[in-house]
C-alpha cells in the first residue's frame, strides 16, 4: 500500500512533467507527497575562494547560518515555482506535505530522505537536464534503482519522443 511519496527533482527542464506523475500518483493512492532536491556539496574550488577571502570566524559563521538560510530560500522558490507550473491547478500544491532542499550526493541524499520519511514510493526522471541522449538512465536515476529498497517510478523524459526512438 502506498501512504506517501517522494518526488526527487533537479528543478530542470522537465521537472514539470515528472510532477505531474507525482501528483497524479499522489491523488490516485491519497497518498502524502514529499518533494525533496539534493544539491551538491561545495567544492574545492569555491571553498578555497572562500578562504581565501573571508577569515575563519566568518566562514564559519557563512557554513551555519548562510548554508540554512540559502536552503530555506530554494525551498520557497521550488514551492513558487510549482505554484506557478501548475497554473490553474493550484489546488494541487496541497497535496505536498512537505519540500526540503537537503546537500550531499543525490541519490545518497534523496535514499537519506526516504528513510528518514518512511516513504513507500520514490518518484523521479530517467534523466537530468543535461544527460546525454545515448545514456539509458541518468547517475541520479541510475544509482536510486539500484540501492532504493522501495519502488521507484521512473519518468521517462520528453526528449526521447522527439526524436522516434523507442
Amino acid at each position: 500500500m502506498i501512504r506517501s511519496i517522494l518526488y526527487a527533482t533537479d528543478l530542470g527542464l522537465y521537472a514539470p512533467y515528472v510532477l505531474q506523475h507525482a501528483l497524479s500518483l499522489s491523488r490516485a493512492f491519497n497518498a502524502g507527497l514529499y518533494v525533496v532536491h539534493a544539491v551538491e556539496p561545495m567544492g574545492l574550488f569555491a571553498e578555497s575562494v572562500l578562504q581565501t577571502y573571508l577569515d575563519e570566524e566568518r566562514l564559519k559563521e557563512l557554513r551555519s547560518h548562510g548554508l540554512n538560510t540559502v536552503m530555506a530560500s530554494i525551498e520557497q522558490r521550488v514551492l513558487e515555482g510549482f505554484n506557478d507550473e501548475l497554473g490553474e491547478a493550484r489546488n494541487e500544491l496541497d497535496l505536498i506535505r512537505a519540500v526540503k532542499v537537503v546537500q550531499g550526493d543525490p541519490p545518497i541524499a534523496i535514499l537519506e530522505e526516504a528513510q528518514k520519511l518512511g516513504v513507500d514510493l520514490l518518484v523521479v526522471g530517467s534523466h537530468s537536464h543535461g544527460t546525454d541522449l545515448e545514456i539509458p538512465l541518468g547517475r541520479t536515476a541510475g544509482r536510486l534503482v539500484q540501492l532504493s529498497v522501495v519502488p521507484v517510478y521512473l519518468v521517462p523524459m520528453l526528449q526521447h519522443r522527439s526524436r522516434g526512438e523507442l
